[in-house]
């Protein structure tokens, strides 16, 4: 290891690596294997091999891989939750590639009875969230967060919501938006549009 660099090294099979998986399985000592599958006939036109132990990384890349084995200029990439990252799902659409990949529910609010960020609908001819009162939330501010910049709306009003007990326990519920978040809203209309798309994805892949 001090020779190599390395910072582990399996003796028994010298290209595994201990991958940080899920949080049930920490570890496990292999391999990810990403697989493109084609929908029409089920054969896979591009694979890698990894040593990383999450997907979130390998979506644009797949996909490029999977229209240059295919030899056509469009695809659509269909892909579950574990591949959503919004860097990722930017990358398809620049590399005019049609991203549809399920969204986790990473939002705690839900499950202690709140509203949930999808309750606020983004009207992008008023720039605004609308609150589930009927309020709007408008834009404040933008700053950088996790490497990306984010556009800050919270409403002026919330401390006499009568709902206010089912939105936040802060002074006022905030939304912050991603400065490429239309990709995002552009993929889940598309989602919204047919639902089926992701039950293909199981049908094909698994």
């Amino acid at each position: 290891m001090d020779a190599t660099g390395e910072t582990q090294v399996s003796l028994s099979d010298p290209d595994a690596k201990s991958m940080t998986t899920t949080p049930r399985m920490p570890k496990v000592i292999g391999y990810n294997v990403q697989t493109a599958v084609e929908a029409k006939h089920h054969l896979i036109v591009a694979h890698e091999v990894t040593t990383f132990g999450y997907d979130r990384d390998a979506l644009s890349s797949m996909a490029i891989a999977a229209r240059e084995a295919m030899g056509v200029d469009q695809i659509e990439a269909i892909a579950d939750k574990g591949y959503f990252k919004s860097e990722e799902i930017l990358a398809c659409e620049t590399a005019g590639i049609t991203p549809t990949v399920s969204k986790p529910l990473t939002s705690g609010a839900s499950a202690k009875g709140r509203f949930d960020r999808a309750d606020f609908a983004y009207n992008a001819d008023k720039d605004v969230y609308v609150c589930p009162a009927g309020e709007h939330l408008i834009y404040r501010s933008t700053s950088e967060l996790d490497g990306k910049m984010q556009r800050l709306y919270y409403s002026s009003f919330c401390e006499g919501c009568v709902i206010k007990d089912r939105c936040t326990p802060s002074k006022e519920r905030r939304i912050r938006r991603w400065e490429h978040e239309d990709v995002l809203d552009r993929m889940q209309q598309r989602i919204d549009d047919d639902p089926s798309k992701l039950a293909l994805r199981s049908m094909t892949v698994e």
